[in-house]
């Protein structure tokens, strides 16, 4: 089993990838960073997750507080106020295991082969982590990211919200030359969930898919207001990328990050032009195409074995 390290701001997509994730992968920890929403709050709903799951197995590490250079941004525009609003989740009681996620994440990988990372938000505690150890270059087998885009934003026309809100730190990853697929919003908008899904996980009744429905059913209002044709599953995506390859189709292409453009802040810069006329060698796989319906189905086959 695929030993993975999960770096995450829930967020309502972020608690569908993790469920997803803890009946597939080896979750050795839960990592949480500034994004959706402040990180008392994000560091919060991931301990109110593993508790809704009954994965408290899992430890959950809270990290950085803010971007590296610039002030944090939100997004209760999509998320609501706690960062997963919409379903009525008790207080966690389960405790924090002691120390900073960037701490934890360099012990992690320094002392286990072959772990994977999957960051779904900002990446300031992964460019934290680099800079503070850089053989961790070396040690990371594959990093699938949920961020970034090949065609336009969300959060500005040009720019995904991970990468916008925290552009510097995700110069740092892109260039640390660790294998990297890329889940960006040009894929993660092809897989929607619907009301029929919601409906179906509904059906499952037992009591995680219950707030499950009840959170999706939150995110789908915000999303359609938002001219959306459903709630896209931004973050299980790089999930699935290592449960099952076959989902997804890849590309290589030289990513850069943009970080000093006036308009184009955060902004991605994916190179798919033809081989013979590129400048410099590919060092993202970008993901470009998804199985929906058989997303779906593992997603929701998963939810069965809560």
């Amino acid at each position: 089993m695929t030993s993975v390290i999960i770096d995450c701001d829930p967020g309502h997509d972020d608690a569908l990838a993790i469920l997803l994730a803890a009946k597939h992968l080896d979750v050795l920890g839960i990592t949480t960073v500034s994004g959706n929403e402040s990180i008392d709050n994000v560091t919060t709903n991931a301990l109110k997750l593993v508790e809704v799951g009954n994965l408290t197995h899992i430890p959950v590490v809270r990290g950085a507080e803010g971007p590296l250079l610039r002030e944090a941004v939100y997004a209760p525009q999509v998320h609501g106020k706690s960062g997963m609003d919409g379903a009525e989740i008790p207080e966690p009681t389960t405790k924090l295991k002691e120390g900073h996620a960037v701490d934890f994440i360099i012990d992690t990988v320094m002392s286990t082969s072959d772990v994977v990372l999957l960051p779904m938000g900002p990446l300031t505690n992964i460019a934290l982590a680099l800079r503070k150890e850089p053989r961790l270059r070396d040690r990371v087998k594959l990093m699938s990211i949920m961020g970034g885009s090949s065609t336009n934003g969300n959060i500005t026309p040009t720019a995904e919200f991970n990468i916008y809100v925290d552009a510097e730190a995700a110069d740092i990853v892109y260039q640390s030359q660790i294998p990297m697929l890329m889940s960006g919003l040009n894929l993660t908008r092809q897989v929607l969930a619907k009301q029929e899904h919601i409906d179906e996980i509904r059906a499952i009744n037992n009591p995680t898919t219950s707030v499950v429905a009840d959170l999706l059913t939150f995110y789908l209002a915000t999303s359609t207001r938002h001219s959306h044709d459903g709630a896209a599953m931004h973050d299980p995506c790089a999930v699935a990328a290592i449960i099952d390859p076959t989902l997804i189709e890849f590309e290589p292409m030289h990513v850069a990050v943009e970080t000093a453009g006036a308009h184009t802040y955060g902004m991605t810069v994916c190179d798919d032009r033809p081989g013979s006329v590129k400048s410099k060698e590919a060092n993202v796989e970008v993901a470009v195409k998804i199985d929906s319906d058989r997303f779906f189905k593992l997603l929701i086959d998963t939810l069965r074995m809560y």
